[in-house]
């Protein structure tokens, strides 16, 4: 049983160090951001992740006082 469980953790051990070949081996390396907005060909493509689109839209007026000022005009006369 110790046998495997070394094994097992020699394995994982070998796993992490070529996963992060590109983040230990060379200088100033890290990994790749694997968010949706950190992808150029989607950002082109104006995509983004669904939280930062909906912070967009929470950001823009959803009416303006001017419009609602005319509707309750209008619907009084």
């Amino acid at each position: 049983m110790v046998e495997t469980v070394l094994i097992t953790l020699l394995i994982v051990a070998i796993s992490l160090l070529l996963l992060g070949v590109k983040v230990f081996f060379t200088k100033g390396g890290k990994f790749p951001n694997g968010h949706v907005s950190g992808n150029k060909a989607l950002r082109k493509k104006g995509i983004g992740c669904a939280q930062s689109q909906d912070r967009e839209a929470q950001k823009k007026p959803r009416f303006s006082i001017d419009k609602l000022e005319k509707a309750l005009n209008d619907s009084m006369n």
